[in-house]
């Protein structure tokens, strides 16, 4: 008990005395080992070169998602055929439609009614007098026109379906950039092949 008179401190309030109970070592150990974790958490994800970023985790979880989609049809073919078939599946255009919110939507707008790239919803082409151009013009750009050549930075899949999309925007006639380029053909009409003989 004198042990514990002693640590009671000379201050009072309304009769009652403080006991001096010090934080143990080991939690200011743990508070010094925050804030120097913390100092080391701060340098390696806003100053280390090898630090990733949510937009890099999304995309390489997008990428692995991609593959997994994408083995049940191989590599798509760029042609005419495949390009209707794709944008009459909504669920291929679903993932069209999310590479070209991540890739094309700063220029063509979200809608793809065009800001510093054409309006893809009117019959107005620029580069493009057939389905398949779509296609060229997204693999290889259009850098006159300040478009970038994608054919290195999507895979040859991912291009496909996002021409396609693009394809499908038209005829929308949204309101945003002024009509650009000369009135093209409409797209064929995509025909489902015959069911297969019993």
């Amino acid at each position: 008990m004198p042990h514990r008179k002693e640590r009671l401190l000379e201050h009072g309030y309304d009769e009652i005395r403080e006991y001096d109970n010090p934080t143990p070592g080991w939690w200011h150990a743990i508070f010094l080992g925050s804030i120097a974790f913390s100092a080391l958490y701060f340098a390696f994800w806003h100053g280390s070169p090898m630090a990733w970023t949510p937009q890099d985790s999304l995309a390489a979880d997008r990428t692995a998602y991609y593959a997994r989609v994408f083995r049940t049809v191989g590599e798509l073919k760029a042609d005419q055929p495949t390009m209707l078939k794709m944008m009459a599946d909504t669920r291929w255009m679903e993932f069209g439609a999310s590479i070209f919110a991540a890739n094309c939507a700063a220029c063509h707008g979200a809608a793809g009614a065009g800001l510093t790239g054409p309006n893809l919803t009117d019959d107005r082409y620029i580069n493009v007098r057939k389905l398949e151009d779509l296609f060229t013009v997204v693999s290889e750009g259009v850098l006159p026109k300040g478009m970038p050549a994608w054919g290195n930075r999507l895979t040859q899949n991912e291009r496909v379906l996002v021409a396609s999309f693009a394809a499908s925007l038209r005829g929308r006639n949204l309101t945003g950039r002024a009509p650009e380029g000369e009135v093209i053909p409409p797209w064929p009409t995509f025909e489902p092949p015959p069911p297969a003989a019993p």
